[in-house]
């Protein structure tokens, strides 16, 4: 495996996960295409299976665990946002 590539690994990292093997490693290979959305089948014991769609994450914000705290859906971060709007002086 490239010296590069392998420095820039997480150190947690599962160990199931070898990576040692691949050839061309690239790194955000399939960002675009999951950021344009996506579908992940989720196969269960009993043979059935759950087509599950994610859509589109051009639009998706991320809060940090001390912020989704406080904020810990969508509406309570608008109506946040909705407040310090009213504070930004009009042009």
């Amino acid at each position: 495996m490239n010296d590069n590539i392998q420095d820039n690994l997480e150190d947690d990292l599962r160990e199931e996960y070898d990576l040692s093997q691949l050839k061309n490693p690239v790194r955000g290979k399939y960002y675009e295409q999951y950021r344009e959305g996506h579908n992940v089948t989720i196969h269960y014991e009993d043979g059935t299976k759950k087509i599950e769609h994610f859509p589109p994450q051009n639009e998706v914000i991320i809060l940090d665990p001390d912020v989704k705290k406080y904020f810990p859906n969508s509406e309570s971060v608008n109506a946040t946002l909705r407040s310090l709007i009213k504070l930004i002086p009009q042009q």
